[in-house]
C-alpha cells in the first residue's frame, strides 16, 4: 500500500468545496485534514505522506462538508475564545461574533473579585465556560430550558471540571420564567446572553437551517420574544451596578437598546458592532441606587 502526498489531496478537498459554494474552502479542508491525521493545522507540512485510509477518511468528510454539514459538526468541536466545546446534533453551534459579548463581559468584571456571573440560553456553555476559565475565581451559572442543549452543555462542563476546571452550576429553565433564580435575585455581578434572535421566516444558510435547532435560532416573528424575556429577567438578577450583555440579530441595533431604556433600573445602555461593523449586541448597567 503506498502513501499518498497529503498535499495533493488537501488541493482535491479545496476544489471540491470551492465548486460546493463554502466561504474559506482552503481553510475547511486544511482544519478536516488536520483532523484525519490527528495534527494540528499549522502541523500539516509536517505530514508530507499519509495512508491511504486517511485520503479516504478526508475524502468523506470533504464531502459531507460539500453537502454543508458544519465544519463544527464533522471536527466535533467548536471553539470560542479561550474555550473548545463538543458539539453537534441538537445543540446551537457558536460563533465567533459571540467572543466579542465575551470580551465585554470579562472588562465589565475585571475589577471585581470573586463574581457572580449568569449566562442565559447557555447552549452548549460556551460563554459560561469562557468565564470559568477566564475568571476561575468567578461563580458561574449557566441556564437551559431544551433537554438536548443540556446534555451537550453538562458534557462540556464536565469536561472542564476533569481537566481542573473551576464549577459551573447548570439549571433546566426557561428564561421566561417569572421565579428563574429567585435565590440569586439582586446579586449578580455580570449577566450575558446568546438568545434566540432571528426573525421567523428569515432566509439563512443551509449550515444554520439543516442543523442548528430551530428554537435556538428563531425567536419569534420580530426576533425579539427571548429578549424581552432574557432583560425582564435580567433586571431582577442584576446587583446595583451589576453589567448586561445581549447578542442580537443585526437588524435589531436600535430596538434592543430601546428595549433596554424602557426598563428604569437600567442605565448605560450601549450598542456594540462587530468586526464587520454590523450591530451585534447591547449592553447596560443596573442604576447603582433606585431609580427616582
Amino acid at each position: 500500500m503506498s502513501r499518498q502526498p497529503l498535499r495533493l489531496a488537501i488541493l482535491e478537498a479545496e476544489r471540491t468545496l470551492a465548486a460546493a459554494g463554502i466561504g474559506s474552502p482552503r481553510v475547511d479542508a486544511e482544519l478536516l485534514a488536520a483532523h484525519v491525521v490527528g495534527v494540528e493545522r499549522g502541523r500539516l507540512m509536517l505530514q508530507p505522506l499519509v495512508d491511504p485510509p486517511v485520503v479516504d477518511a478526508l475524502r468523506h468528510l470533504v464531502e459531507r462538508r460539500a453537502a454543508r454539514e458544519p465544519l463544527q459538526h464533522l471536527l466535533g468541536t467548536a471553539v470560542l475564545g479561550p474555550v473548545t466545546v463538543a458539539v453537534g446534533p441538537g445543540v446551537f453551534t457558536p460563533r465567533p461574533e459571540t467572543e466579542l459579548l465575551l470580551e465585554w463581559g470579562l472588562h465589565a468584571i475585571a475589577d471585581i473579585p470573586s463574581p457572580l456571573v449568569v449566562d442565559l440560553c447557555t447552549g452548549s456553555a460556551a460563554l459560561a465556560l469562557g468565564v470559568a476559565v477566564s475568571r476561575p475565581d468567578a461563580v458561574v451559572h449557566a441556564v437551559e430550558v431544551d433537554s438536548v442543549a443540556l446534555t451537550w452543555a453538562q458534557r462540556n462542563i464536565s469536561d472542564h471540571v476533569s481537566a481542573g476546571g473551576t464549577p459551573v452550576t447548570l439549571h433546566a429553565a426557561d428564561v421566561r420564567w417569572t421565579d428563574l433564580l429567585l435565590e440569586l435575585e439582586s446579586h449578580v455581578d455580570l449577566v450575558l446572553c446568546n438568545p434566540p434572535y432571528v426573525p421567523d421566516g428569515t432566509p439563512l444558510p443551509p449550515e444554520v437551517v439543516g442543523w442548528d435547532p430551530p428554537d435556538a435560532v428563531y425567536g419569534g416573528p420580530d426576533g425579539l420574544e427571548i429578549i424581552r424575556a432574557v432583560i425582564a429577567a435580567s433586571a431582577g438578577l442584576l446587583r446595583y451596578g451589576g453589567s448586561l450583555g445581549i447578542e442580537h440579530d443585526d437588524t435589531h441595533g436600535e430596538v434592543v437598546p430601546a428595549l433596554l431604556r424602557r426598563r428604569r433600573v437600567l442605565t448605560d445602555v450601549e450598542e456594540h458592532f462587530d468586526l464587520a461593523g454590523r450591530p451585534r449586541f447591547a449592553t447596560a448597567r443596573r442604576r447603582d441606587t433606585a431609580p427616582s
